[in-house]
């Protein structure tokens, strides 16, 4: 016959067996939801490359939303992209700089577009497109703040 002490040290391990079930089904549901939304950012992500391998090959240049509102995006130039890839506002900017045949500085690509070169403010925008055209291989920043036009 079985005493009763026994029947408490089995009584105790399925209780013990019961909580780690329990805890690892509970891990298995979180294991499961991490793997799904794994899935979700890999579709995400493949059809975002493929988009953004799409705009690279585009001609025309492209605009993304961010914050509820349009930013153009400015390709980085290479081989197999030219100057009509640029918006408008930079292809102007970039004959400005060329057309001033040297190093110019950014009040006078302001001064050659007609904003108020005299409000800080209003050169700090344009000094930002100077510096993106420079960052993507467009431009060249000199040391002393002037931008050149790269051959």
């Amino acid at each position: 016959m079985v005493g009763p002490e026994v029947l408490e040290r089995i009584a105790a391990r399925r209780a013990e067996l019961d909580e780690l079930e329990e805890q690892l089904l509970k891990q298995w549901d979180e294991v499961k939801a991490e793997r799904d939304e794994l899935t979700v950012a890999e579709r995400f992500l493949t059809r975002m490359s493929e988009r953004t391998a799409g705009e690279r090959t585009a001609v025309a240049p492209a605009s993304a939303q961010v914050g509820g509102r349009a930013m153009l995006l400015v390709p980085h130039r290479g081989d197999s992209v030219d100057e009509t890839a640029l918006p408008d506002d930079y292809r102007r900017i970039l004959a400005i700089v060329r057309a001033a045949g040297g190093p110019v500085q950014v009040r006078a690509v302001g001064e050659e577009l007609g904003l108020q070169v005299e409000v800080r403010g209003k050169l700090e925008p344009l000094r930002a497109r100077l510096v993106k055209l420079a960052d993507r291989g467009w431009l060249h920043k000199r040391g002393d703040g002037r931008f050149t036009a790269r051959l």
